[in-house]
């Protein structure tokens, strides 16, 4: 079994797909009189299709225990999925370039507290992957017609750890 190395989650090693959500390096003005901060435009969110739109739903996940084993990933190709964690534990963001063959290796990156990710239209990723405890998100994607899921399992898994 091959395994995938976690890595901390950086904007510059992410960048390929989609973009880190946080505040650190992020464009920001003072505004309501100056008693609060907008961090501005941090995430493209992506819709295409049929009665596309932009919908926010909250999620409470289940931690998983490292070392994990990835079978399957998937990816959205009507669109964005963001996850805004509301909750200070870690998560793990698996993502793959799409090749020739469908989905390449995979790369596993570690969130630190205040950091989401807005996985890009058509970028293979793993699921929601909460790390340390029970953790709630936000999530930004897309509703609308179609199917907006597309599955790869891989014919050998991947130890993650």
């Amino acid at each position: 079994m091959k395994v995938i190395e976690i890595q901390p989650l950086t904007s510059v090693a992410f960048f390929p797909f989609g973009e880190v959500i946080e505040t650190e390096g992020a464009y920001s003005y003072p505004i309501n009189a100056g008693k609060c901060v907008r961090y501005h435009d941090l995430a493209k969110i992506e819709t295409t299709g049929e009665k596309a739109r932009a919908m926010i739903s909250l999620l409470r996940g289940e931690p998983y225990m490292l070392p994990l084993e990835l079978r399957m990933v998937e990816r959205h190709p009507f669109g964005s999925q963001a996850f805004i964690p509301l909750t200070d534990n870690p998560f793990l963001v698996v993502v793959a370039q799409e090749t020739a063959n469908g989905p390449g290796e995979p790369l596993a990156f570690r969130t630190k507290p205040g950091q989401g990710v807005n996985i890009g239209r058509n970028v293979w990723h793993g699921i929601l992957t909460p790390l340390d405890g029970v953790s709630d998100f936000a999530v930004v994607d897309r509703a609308g017609e179609g199917v907006n899921l597309e599955e790869h399992f891989f014919k050998e898994p991947f130890l993650i750890r």
